[in-house]
């Protein structure tokens, strides 16, 4: 029992009428020398601060350890582990041992959760301990003072009181001092009572919102929330009890380890109360000697709120201090987003050619894995990068039409993550192949063949969740692909379904979706964001920010941030991430400093996943930012905006690694961290597959703050990229944009282009004619001021040079051949310089307008079954790719005769997979035969096949 049944009259009660307390037969002393209360502090406003709560308590006492422990929560539906006690009431040990399968493996899965054992274990905390309900037996005033007295216990003296004129909300203290020796904890359980039908909505980090009300009394520690209590809103008022920022400090970096407090919002009797408890049972500070003590403090929340993202936001800012803060103080996020693209395509990105995929030894050993070949794609096309398409893109593709899954190994044992061995494709999601039909001249039917045969069916191509191809949002992306009208009513009338369904509808269970990676947990505003666009429907947009800002209840918002410095890397060594000193790695050098708080904060980011966040605290792939900036931009949201910002400016000079683990430092803003071998990093995993992605991500957001900043000025239109999980961005670079009053702009952002601009300053470049196009962000809280100087192996001089100022505020100028710009704080400063032609690698004009499809694109052949391709790729000329279905249990080599020019030429492959890459010049078919020798024996030759007449 947590002794919340029969409560004495609200405080509210206490407080009403004149006479504080009197009503109750309670005496009110009055404090000596306590200043008269102000109007504004009349007993009947500061009674309605804390209308509904009381002063009640449940302590938890037990006099031997606990055992606390993280175990699977065995929630149907839901890959999340929970703390766990041995149970106190062995009889009402509710842990069930969890099957583990094969995709909890690898980076992020801890065995020692995964892999220990249920025992008699409970993960409901008043089953923790014995649990004592305390109830004051009286309450008197001092001044804006309430203080509680509590029966006496002959283990413990509980005191509590409450400040209720502190500000943003009444402040509750409690000490508890113990008599006699054993494991202690206390928890604040005076909120208001919601019963679970009458809630309207609640709110218990990580996992459980809308009305999803945990099935037990869960407890999370302080560490796994996001924002330090949990939330119930019944009508238009929210309720809350969250820690006090001095209770949960900044330094060190919050773990199982230091949570000095957790957690819940189902009281005992299946009711929904935000309740707050420290410590917790078996962890920091619980274990007391008789004559010490323990104390804490929480704000008791009573606010309007339409909706609880609305008090979550005001809770993070207005107690926790969350604001838009960051700045470029590590340098501009474009100098970042050139090294990183340098990186993906260093022997430091771990690309294994032959298997044409990135190493993904982190978890699997022996794998690759790719996720979409549109992000190396769009990265050639707008760094203008020839050599890229060829090593990266091509391959990418192939990778893309042949694997069955996104995890490819050779090893046919190899279990973990699920990978497969089978070239049965396409991985490539129906939104890649349209994106791909579409950005390619529409010039490749068996692109948009495959992509319509995948929407008529299902695929699993990541870990074991099985996807369906008839959904609004593939509806959507076949839509933008063709201009199908019907394909996008198709998307509006499935969306309006999931509008009544999914948002409209408030979640009680976990069954609407495949429950691992955020992008789950809420409404999906990406795609509800894209159909927006496409229709012009504010329903969808609307929809949309509700989706971002319940996502935003994943991200960081605490602890608070101190001001001053940090020191990291004590001894000039970094921290070890735990999963990989498990596999030998040993500790990085990094210089023992101090650098400001605010930079190695985790405020904007998110835990990975519900499966892995008891060890991925922050990950640096924050793809949602871009569209939260965009949501931001149509709907005036600011806290869309501010987590956009802080997920991404002014945390890295090159790829990160995955995430904050272990404790705070700064190596993982270096340029050269990632240029490592392998096994050399040990700070935190690398997952190379992800470079792309998060390469993207950066040129997505600065698009996204150039169009914010421009009010739509600055516009170049985009496709969807899908790839898995939450890497979703857009595609750019295909076609020309508007920026400004100027249409026909090329989105061109090569390397170096600038090489003098100030560090504070973002950009975006395009060109046209002889004219280049520049917008500079600042993302500081002062303005800049600064030369620019453009890199002249870049450009050609075509003329007289001369700047037009685009944008209104601040100013740009030339004098004496320099450009000078002057960019507000916070501001954008757009400009033209005429008289500079671009000097591109890369011929766009073979793929912003539709082009002559290919003519028998493709072929399925008997031998090996095999399937074969013709890929027109505009200015990068056509490729013929011809790979086997047939592993090596049936082949044992496989040859490809094909005709180039006047003679024949043969490629043979004696390794599986079994796949062929022939270069074909414009316009030029492939005329081939494949040749078979079985493992078996014998041979097995094709008919001669013409791809491309």
């Amino acid at each position: 029992m947590n002794g919340r049944r029969s409560r004495m009259p609200a405080l509210v009660a206490l407080l009403a009428a004149g006479s504080a307390l009197a009503a109750c037969g309670v005496r009110e002393p009055v404090a000596t020398g306590a200043a008269p209360a102000t109007p504004s502090e009349s007993a009947d406003a500061l009674a309605q601060r804390i209308a509904g709560f009381d002063l009640d308590f449940t302590v938890l006492y037990r006099p031997d350890d606990p055992q606390m422990a993280q175990r699977p929560a065995g929630i149907k539906g839901v890959a999340y582990n929970v703390a766990t006690w041995r149970a106190f009431d062995p009889a009402r040990a509710d842990l069930v041992a969890e099957k583990r399968d094969e995709a909890t493996h690898g980076d992020g899965f801890d065995d020692r959760i995964l892999a220990a054992k249920a025992e008699a274990r409970s993960a409901d905390y008043f089953n923790a301990g014995e649990p004592v309900a305390m109830k004051p037996v009286s309450v008197r005033r001092e001044g804006n003072r309430l203080i509680a007295t509590y029966p006496t216990d002959p283990r413990f003296t509980l005191t509590a009181e409450v400040d209720l004129a502190a500000t943003p909300y009444p402040l509750l203290s409690w000490k508890l001092d113990a008599k006699t020796p054993g494991y202690f904890s206390v928890g604040y359980t005076g909120a208001p009572d919601v019963g679970a039908a009458q809630a309207s909505e609640i709110w218990q980090p990580l996992i459980w919102q809308e009305k999803r009300i945990p099935d037990r009394s869960y407890l999370t520690l302080a560490y796994r929330a996001t924002l330090p209590t949990t939330m119930v809103r019944q009508g238009d008022t929210g309720f809350a009890a969250i820690a006090h920022p001095g209770e949960f400090p900044f330094q060190p970096l919050p773990l199982a380890d230091n949570s000095r407090f957790g957690v819940a919002v189902r009281g005992s009797d299946g009711s929904a109360s935000p309740m707050i408890f420290a410590p917790v049972m078996g962890g920091a500070g619980s274990k007391l000697a008789s004559g010490t003590s323990t104390q804490f403090r929480a704000y008791l929340v009573r606010d309007k709120a339409e909706e609880l993202t609305q008090l979550y936001e005001k809770l993070a800012r207005n107690v926790y201090g969350f604001r838009n803060f960051r700045s470029n103080a590590v340098g501009s996020l474009n100098t970042t987003f050139d090294r990183m693209v340098d990186y993906s395509m260093s022997s430091y990105a771990r690309w294994i050619a032959e298997l044409k995929g990135s190493s993904y030894s982190t978890d699997v050993p022996g794998a690759v894995k790719n996720v979409s070949s549109l992000n190396p794609f769009e990265l050639a096309l707008v760094t203008d990068r020839p050599g890229m398409f060829e090593d990266r893109v091509i391959p990418y593709v192939e990778y893309m039409l042949s694997r069955e899954k996104f995890l490819f190994s050779l090893d046919p044992e190899q279990k973990i993550q699920n990978p497969s061995r089978a070239l049965l494709g396409p991985t490539a999601p129906i939104s890649e192949l349209a994106t791909l039909y579409a950005v390619l001249g529409r010039r490749n039917p068996a692109l948009l063949d495959l992509a319509k045969r995948e929407y008529a069916g299902s695929r699993t191509r990541n870990l074991d969740v099985a996807e369906q191809g008839k959904t609004w949002e593939n509806a959507l992306s076949l839509y933008e692909a063709t201009g199908d009208r019907a394909m996008l009513a198709t998307a509006v009338a499935g969306a309006d379904r999931y509008l009544a369904k999914r948002v409209e509808t408030q979640q009680t269970e976990f069954k609407d979706a495949s429950f691992f990676f955020w992008p789950a947990f809420v409404p999906d505003f990406v795609d509800l964001y894209r159909l927006y666009e496409a229709s012009g429907e504010k329903r969808f947009l609307a929809a949309a920010r509700l989706g971002a800002r319940r996502y935003t209840m994943f991200t960081w918002m605490a602890p608070a941030i101190p001001d001053g410095n940090v020191t990291v890397n004590p001894g000039g060594k970094a921290p070890v991430y735990w999963y990989l000193k498990s596999k030998g790695h040993k500790p990085m050098s990094a210089p023992q400093e101090e650098v400001p708080a605010w930079r190695l904060s985790e405020w904007g980011l998110t835990p990975e996943s519900s499966g892995t966040s008891t060890g991925h605290r922050a990950i640096f792939m924050a793809n949602f930012a871009p569209w939260m900036l965009r949501i931001a931009a149509d709907t005036g949201d600011k806290l869309l905006h501010d987590v956009a910002r802080s997920a991404v400016i002014g945390r890295y000079r090159n790829f990160p690694g995955y995430h904050i683990n272990t404790a705070r430092t700064t190596i993982y803003e270096g340029a050269d961290y990632p240029l490592n071998e392998h096994e050399k990093l040990s700070v935190n995993s690398f997952h190379y597959n992800h470079i792309w992605p998060m390469a993207t991500m950066l040129l997505d957001y600065l698009l996204a703050d150039a169009s914010a900043r421009s009010k739509g000025q600055i516009d170049f239109p985009s496709q969807f990229i899908e790839a898995y999980a939450y890497l979703q961005n857009g595609f750019y670079g295909y076609a020309p944009g508007r920026f400004y009053g100027d249409s026909g702009v090329h989105l061109w952002m090569p390397k170096g282009l600038l090489t003098r601009f100030h560090p504070e300053l973002n950009y975006v470049a395009g060109y046209r004619g002889d004219a280049l196009y520049l917008a500079l962000a600042n993302q500081s809280d002062k303005p800049v001021t600064g030369a620019i100087e453009v890199d002249p192996a870049r450009v050609t001089a075509a003329g007289p040079l001369r700047v037009i100022a685009l944008s209104r505020e601040g100013s740009a100028a030339l004098a004496n051949g320099q450009v000078t710009v002057t960019v507000p704080a916070g501001g954008q400063v757009a400009l033209r310089i005429d008289g500079l032609r671009a000097k591109t690698s890369i011929d766009r004009a073979g793929l912003e307008k539709p082009g002559t499809p290919v003519r028998n694109d493709s072929a399925e052949l008997a031998a090996g079954d095999a399937r074969a391709y013709l890929l027109d790729f505009g200015s990068f000329g056509r490729r013929g790719y011809v790979y086997l279905r047939d592993d090596d249990r049936k082949v044992k080599s496989a040859t490809l005769r094909y005709r180039d020019g006047k003679t024949w030429k043969s490629l043979t492959d004696a390794n599986f997979p079994f796949e062929f890459s022939v270069p074909r010049q414009h316009g030029q078919s492939l005329r081939f035969t494949l040749s078979v020798d079985a493992a078996g024996g014998g041979t097995v030759t094709s008919p001669e096949t013409v791809l491309g007449e």
